[in-house]
């Protein structure tokens, strides 16, 4: 069975090559409503995450554990899981729809694009947060080459803007107790607490 070209899988279901490489180009459908406390933005699907179908979805992506972490979730949770987000009024989204091997493979012009389209997006769901994980393609698809982590000085309509680094398995840069501390940083900004977990 599929949904949106995605094959619906069961939770420790693991893509073959074959279905990796026809993944590319798919896209993963929003986990989003409105007035959400927080909606995080990827930079785009990975193969893997197109192929189950969910967000950060492949085995070493560090989205999951630094959401734990962080405090935005009570346990660890699997991709398989992203719908419990709602519940807790957090979201999930991404700058560009279309799955890529990796994210390098994006054109600044589709970077652009994505700011755009996340732009109609905050106005029409009104997120208190939007936390782009990816800081150089916030840098690129915002056009703000010297923008940091955390805060960033500009609102999109009623939104404000935060940066986290890109929690993918290939960021070396950035440990796991780092990211818990940066996504720390955004729950309490954002007075977000859990409750019903």
């Amino acid at each position: 069975m599929r949904t949106n070209g995605a094959v619906v899988a069961e939770k420790f279901w693991r893509p073959t090559r074959t279905q990796l490489a026809a993944a590319r180009s798919r896209t993963v459908p929003d986990m989003i409503g409105h007035s959400l406390r927080v909606l995080f933005v990827g930079i785009n699907p990975g193969l893997y995450s197109a192929a189950i179908g969910h967000h950060f979805g492949r085995p070493g992506n560090r989205f999951w554990p630094a959401m734990h972490a962080g405090g935005f979730t009570p346990r660890l949770l699997s991709p398989f899981e992203e719908g419990r987000l709602l519940e807790w009024r957090l979201g999930i989204s991404n700058l560009v729809d279309r799955a890529t091997a990796t994210a390098d493979e994006l054109t600044r012009a589709e970077l652009e694009r994505g700011e755009r389209q996340l732009e109609r997006k905050l106005r029409r769901y009104r997120p208190q947060f939007a936390a782009v994980v990816g800081l150089t393609a916030f840098r690129i698809a915002f056009g703000q080459a010297k923008a940091g982590l955390g805060r960033q000085p500009d609102q999109i309509a009623e939104t404000t803007m935060w940066v986290l680094p890109n929690p993918s398995g290939l960021n070396a840069h950035y440990q796991p107790a780092h990211l818990a501390r940066l996504f720390s940083e955004l729950r309490a900004t954002a007075g977000f607490r859990l409750r019903n977990s």
